[in-house]
């Protein structure tokens, strides 16, 4: 149950939206000899059947997304600096001075900007926009640069992987963990049938769910997530959204979902029944790839369930591995309970 080896292998590995592969074939390594049916659709999904014990009397769909946010090149200056966008949603304090790998073969950089004292008062105390910043690899010129990189190259965060003190410090938790999730309970007996989706392209619209749910055709759903905890000190209680440490965290609604108001009683119940901790969102905020799937074809029956992530979407997010472990039991309970009811 939950291979802390395996978290730290997904979350350090390279996959921004559309460029996924790299996590893709770390997740078929590892699923291969326990599932029963694998297909990879066009657009990069990976889709699991694995068989339980017993036939399903709901058709389940358990799903998490592979993609990470990060950068793209958008061009090869003169001068051998490399201009991007952003891949997903970051804020630009999450992108100044950071590290970075760019293409295939992971050139560092690190994201440049005026240097201190040619700041004027005007822009003091201000995080500078995407738009003004560049990557340095080093390169003396275009010439150079382009032996190395290539217009549309994919740009991640290069940033340690620490777990001490029962708290991980990782890039891309959101939403490697829920991909861990899914590879263990892949390799688990499971009480019934189940169908597994790991997703690309959640962050940039939840692209890759839109199609997997279309091919299913499940009756309900289970997406595993990360979630943004904004349980700092400057913060007011009711603005904290969820808080590291004090469990899973169920939504009721997010700015893509109104979740099914039984599951969302059922799960908490279970929480209650099997002395899971558990929370919910104070806030109605955020989104994933549930939006996408409950409107598929004639609807789909759908919950989340998410571990709370301080940092979002930046180099170092932080989780609990408390609330990992509560995740993945809730996750197991709730599955087996939806799938095997009628």
């Amino acid at each position: 149950m939950l291979e802390p080896g395996l978290l730290e292998k997904l979350c350090t590995a390279c996959g921004i939206s559309g460029d996924e592969g790299e996590v893709r074939d770390i997740i078929l390594d590892e699923i291969r000899p326990f599932a029963d049916e694998i297909n990879i659709d066009s657009m990069g999904n990976v889709i699991v059947f694995k068989q339980g014990k017993q036939r399903a009397k709901k058709k389940l769909m358990l799903s998490a997304h592979m993609d990470e946010v990060g950068f793209i090149v958008t061009d090869i200056q003169d001068n051998g600096m490399l201009k991007f966008e952003c891949v997903g949603g970051i804020n630009d304090s999450a992108a100044f001075a950071k590290q970075l790998f760019v293409g295939k073969d992971k050139i560092p950089g690190v994201v440049c900007s005026k240097p201190l004292h040619l700041i004027g008062s005007d822009e003091k105390g201000k995080n500078p926009p995407v738009k003004s910043l560049a990557i340095d690899i080093g390169a003396k010129n275009r010439e150079e640069a382009e032996k190395y990189i290539r217009l549309g190259d994919s740009v991640v965060f290069d940033s340690p992987y620490e777990n001490k003190y029962g708290r991980i410090i990782s890039k891309a938790i959101d939403d490697r963990l829920g991909c861990l999730v899914l590879t263990d309970m892949i390799k688990s007996e499971l009480p019934y049938d189940m169908y597994f989706v790991f997703c690309v392209q959640e962050e940039v619209g939840l692209r890759g769910s839109t199609s997997a749910a279309y091919t299913v055709a499940p009756d309900s759903a289970i997406v595993i997530e990360a979630t943004t905890a904004a349980d700092l000190p400057t913060v007011g209680n009711e603005k904290r959204v969820c808080i590291v440490g004090n469990g899973a965290v169920v939504s009721y609604m997010d700015r893509s979902t109104i979740y099914d108001k039984e599951y969302y009683a059922l799960a908490m119940n279970i929480a209650k029944e099997k002395n899971i901790p558990v929370q919910t969102k104070t806030m109605i905020a955020g989104g994933n790839d549930a939006g996408a799937i409950h409107r598929s074809r004639s609807g789909v029956r759908t919950i989340a369930v998410s571990v709370p992530c301080r940092y979002l979407h930046s180099s170092s997010s932080l989780i609990s591995e408390d609330d990992a472990k509560a995740v993945y039991e809730l996750v197991y309970a709730l599955a087996e309970n939806i799938a095997g009811n009628e």
